[in-house]
């Protein structure tokens, strides 16, 4: 079942956690890298828990990882790696504590090469998802093929994010996913 239509039977409460990200985030294109980084952070933690679980805590992760800036997160020490693992607000896990640090370092290569993580995405655009997990696994840590698919459908650069039929999809539409142009 896609995430529309489960939005679509989801308790009232339920719908109150997934509803704003299907309909304001999930699928449109994102310009800035610090968000980007948040995106494939969000990801990574989401790794054998439910999107939920990481919806109701993406505000502590926001708070935990100094809002994703990927500079500070970068420049994180063994104390930081320590505060993270005592966070409750965060998923305590030393290999996805470990990814976000390591991935942000290897996100400020990308940028200094490239200008930016989104022109590095951009730059590898039209790859198949099987080519996008090849080139994700040799680059990032803790991404495997499930984490760089949703990462890539929730940002715009692979299709999938919502049914046709879904009022969200032609807003998408409109916002030019770069799946759009392949």
């Amino acid at each position: 079942m896609s995430y529309c239509r489960a939005i679509k039977h989801m308790s009232e409460e339920k719908c109150a956690i997934h509803k704003p990200y299907h309909d304001k985030s999930y699928g449109f294109p994102i310009h800035d890298d610090n968000e980007l980084f948040c995106r494939l952070i969000l990801e990574i933690n989401q790794a054998g828990l439910s999107w939920e679980t990481i919806l109701k805590k993406q505000d502590t992760f926001r708070k935990a990882y100094h809002g994703f800036n990927i500079k500070k997160v970068a420049a994180y020490k063994a104390a930081d790696r320590k505060r993270l693992m005592n966070d409750p607000g965060v998923i305590r896990n030393r290999l996805k504590i470990n990814a976000a640090i390591e991935n942000a370092k290897t996100i400020l290569k990308l940028q200094k090469e490239h200008g930016s993580f989104q022109k590095w995405l951009a730059l590898q655009h039209p790859l198949s998802k099987a080519e996008w997990v090849k080139l994700f696994k040799k680059t990032f840590k803790f991404t495997g093929g499930e984490i760089v698919n949703e990462f890539l459908v929730s940002a715009g650069y692979l299709a999938g994010a919502h049914d046709k039929n879904c009022p969200i999809y032609s807003k998408v539409l409109k916002a030019k996913p770069l799946w759009r142009k392949a």
